[in-house]
């Protein structure tokens, strides 16, 4: 095991860096090189809706926003970390918790806000997204040509 002093691990940094974007940005300080990882997101078709399952670990229901507009369900994470806090009984080495925000969003059509069930529990986001209805295609009536 190699000490990561020098990032989240020093050969993956080394190896794995887009040195553009290691120069110049892009580095998520809230997750790392494993904000990809965020927010995985499970959908089920239900008989009469969808359901949305939508990790997200360590966030509070408060720190969580659910927003409906034009058709779009977003999903929103804002973390906050208290800078001024001291430690008593020494100094930090290495500190990997930060502020920032994450964010998702899907088009859900039209379907009205108060018609969507939202319950956050060990977390786990889950969504439940009534279906809208679908209109009905226009039935063709062919004659055959003899």
């Amino acid at each position: 095991m190699l000490p990561s002093i020098f990032g989240e691990n020093l050969f993956d940094d080394f190896f794995d860096t887009n040195w553009e974007k290691r120069f110049f940005g892009d580095r998520d300080p809230l997750y790392g090189k494993h904000a990809k990882n965020l927010m995985k997101t499970d959908i089920k078709e239900l008989d009469n809706g969808y359901e949305l399952a939508i990790d997200l670990p360590g966030f509070k229901k408060e720190e969580l926003n659910v927003d409906l507009k034009d058709g779009y369900l977003t999903i929103s994470g804002v973390k906050g970390l208290d800078k001024e806090e001291k430690d008593q009984q020494g100094r930090y080495i290495r500190q990997e918790r930060y502020s920032g925000h994450c964010s998702r969003s899907f088009y859900v059509g039209d379907v009205k806000a108060e018609d969507i069930r939202a319950k956050y529990e060990d977390g786990i986001l889950t969504l439940l997204v009534p279906k809208k209805d679908q209109k009905a295609l226009p039935v063709q009536n062919r004659i055959a040509i003899e």
